[in-house]
């Protein structure tokens, strides 16, 4: 899933507080059936509710709360029964038949029934997602039989998509190939139900961020949204799993990110039932540090990216074309960033949001999350970390693992820059290299962690070599030029750290698929367009001319060697190391931190709602407990110890 770096510290505070929430077991003598309003900030509108086409997290975590996936996920991130009662896997693991609940209500916005929900919506789903084009076909396009070929035009007749209507209640997929993390899949609204009699009668209006425009079957309804002033959601009554919905009203206040310290204020003086806090701010003296909780990491990867074929110019310092010339072949330069890379002290730049004292605990050194998933009974990133160091010499002191900058180091940023400097000059490249890095200029978060990026480079490779100008822009020209680029041709930087990634799916392919030149979902961020949506043979050859030239070329042959293996897990998890380590040897984006590992204060009782470690899951209100007073860093802590505990004891009995 695309997720929004933009306002790193209300976007942060507001994934968090519902992290906190939606990860295991706890109790408290606190909890208490008053305890069923939760209120909090957003800071960034919805711009599109239909949940079968939006792949963006801003999106999505809302449309979490309003629709309910054929399979979801427990407070342990067990995948259990959702929409469906049962499954069954058949013919070698390609078919996967569900049987419905019995009775489960479509409604409208108020609450009012307007159909059931039938097998055969799954079918309208999917088509309608063909239809409308939708961001996350990349997830299902290559593994339901035919439906590759509806999507290209080979076939005009969805019959011959492997998704039938089987007896009075099921639903079936027929796959190209086993997939076991299949069910995984299942948590985006691609795999969702439509109702075909109100998608008709809603017509272009259909999934437009309007309370009205979609229906609903999940846990809540959206009661309220007023752009850029508040979200409310309310208890939807006739929910098939309401008993499980403690907290029944949720309110999001708009919030800009320009002064984080008031949100503490809040929490204090009761408008807030969470709040992030920031050690190095001074509102943090007030802070109860006994009330002081830091979540655990989670599966998203938030990284800095460059523009490898830069073609918009709106936000820059440069003056002249030369330099602009200048800029693009050194960011095409793999020494040069590497280079970058390894001037850049993650640490310090962390350090901006969480203090000293949480510097380190978010951060992370590879895309794919070290303990993702395993091969031989090792976690991939101890099998990435050693095809990395044996790509060159280079890579040798890079550490992938969690919680610790792995990747920061002066004299490797010397040296890689120093052979970068005599293969541009002799190319004609004058220095400094101006590289444009963006910032929403409300953003007293990111702005700071941009300067502190900027020291950084500029003082390990010298201010004569390179500078870092940090371009600040009004909202909507920010958001146009990278979060919502929708193009290679409209991301308007040179390096961004407006990107990061959360997993679609339990295998490691979510991760580097969107990657890959030919089709990637996430090659705008690198200010490329994937080769399936260019037209032009002028675009496409300049678009492979850029991406063979960062080595994106053989990174999607190693991808596809890795996603070819489809019956050893082992074998298949360790080839896609292999391609990981190569695109980290590339340089062409530079991993810095998750979600979690970040402090806050909260009367969420901790470890109460669901867990994912994919899809939108994490970011549901159902499942989630409220307390009348903050949670004490003890009582969380107690929590985790025992959440971690029941983990381990699943993992156990899986691999048995």
């Amino acid at each position: 899933m695309k997720m929004n770096k933009k306002r790193g510290a209300v976007v942060v505070a507001l994934t968090l507080a519902t992290l906190l929430a939606a990860c295991g077991n706890s109790s408290s003598s606190n909890s208490s059936s008053k305890n069923s309003t939760y209120n909090y900030v957003y800071s960034t509108d919805p711009d599109n509710f239909d949940y079968s086409v939006t792949s963006r997290a801003t999106n999505s975590n809302h449309l979490a709360n309003f629709e309910e996936p054929l399979m979801s996920t427990n407070k342990y991130g067990e995948i259990v029964p959702g929409l469906a009662s049962s499954y069954k896997v058949t013919n070698g693991g390609k078919t996967y038949t569900y049987t419905l609940r019995k009775g489960v209500k479509w409604v409208d916005a108020q609450g009012n029934t307007y159909a059931n929900v039938k097998p055969q919506d799954f079918i309208t789903g999917m088509k309608h997602a063909v239809e409308a084009k939708s961001e996350t076909l990349y997830i299902v396009q290559g593994s339901i039989k035919g439906l590759d070929d509806y999507v290209n035009g080979k076939t005009k007749d969805f019959n011959k998509v492997g998704i039938k209507v089987v007896g009075k209640n099921k639903i079936q997929y027929n796959l190209n190939e086993a997939e076991p993390f299949w069910n995984s899949k299942l948590q985006y609204g691609i795999l969702e139900p439509v109702n075909a009699k109100f998608l008709a009668e809603k017509g272009k209006s259909y999934g437009q961020p309007k309370a009205n425009a979609i229906l609903y079957d999940g846990p809540y309804l959206l009661k309220n949204f007023t752009s850029k002033s508040v979200i409310e959601y309310t208890a939807n009554p006739k929910y098939w799993n309401k008993k499980n919905v403690h907290v029944t009203d949720v309110k999001e206040t708009y919030n800009d990110g320009s002064n984080p310290d008031a949100l503490y204020k809040s929490f204090q003086k009761g408008d807030f039932s969470q709040a992030r806090v920031y050690p190095n701010l001074p509102g943090y003296k007030s802070v109860n540090k006994k009330n002081v909780v830091w979540g655990p990491q989670d599966a998203s990867t938030y990284n800095m990216t460059f523009n490898l074929d830069r073609k918009s110019y709106n936000m820059t310092d440069k003056k002249t074309d030369k330099q602009k010339a200048d800029t693009k072949k050194a960011v095409l330069n793999k020494d040069f960033r590497l280079a970058i890379q390894f001037a850049f002290n993650k640490t310090a730049y962390n350090a901006q949001s969480t203090g000293a004292a949480g510097a380190t605990k978010s951060l992370r050194n590879s895309f794919i999350p070290p303990t993702f998933v395993q091969a031989d009974g090792k976690n991939i990133g101890t099998f990435t970390q050693t095809d990395l160091h044996a790509l060159g010499s280079e890579y040798k002191f890079m550490d992938l693992t969690d919680a610790q900058d792995g990747t920061y180091n002066k004299a490797a940023a010397k040296a890689e820059f120093a052979k970068a400097k005599k293969a541009l000059s002799a190319e004609g490249v004058s220095f400094p290299i101006k590289l444009d890095l963006p910032e929403e200029e409300k953003q007293a978060l990111q702005l700071n962690q941009a300067k502190s990026f900027k020291k950084s480079v500029e003082s390990v490779l010298g201010k004569d070599n390179v500078e870092i100008d940090i371009i600040q822009a009004a909202e909507d020209k920010y958001l146009a030029g990278t979060y919502q680029a929708a193009t290679g041709a409209q991301s308007d930087f040179d390096i961004s750290n407006a990107s990061g990634w959360s997993p679609d799916y339990q295998d490691p392919s979510t991760y580097l698929d969107i990657y890959k030149p030919s089709s990637g979902a996430l090659l705008n961020t690198l200010g490329l367009t994937p080769a399936s949506a260019l037209t032009s043979a002028a675009d496409k050859a300049d678009y492979a001319k850029a991406a063979k030239a960062a080595g994106l070329d053989k990174f999607e042959e190693l991808t596809n060697q890795a996603e070819a293996i489809t019956t050893d897990t082992n074998a298949r998890n360790k080839a896609f190391a292999k391609a990981e380590a190569y695109l980290l040897s590339t340089g062409v984006q530079i991993p810095i931190n998750s979600l979690g590992g970040t402090p806050s204060v909260t009367k969420v009782v901790p470890f109460t709602g669901l867990k994912s470690w994919t899809g939108a899951s994490s970011s549901r209100f159902d499942g989630m407990k409220m307390q009348s007073k903050p949670v004490t860093t003890s009582q969380f802590n107690k929590a985790l110890k025992a959440w971690t505990a029941k983990r381990a004891e699943i993992a156990k009995e899986q691999d048995k």
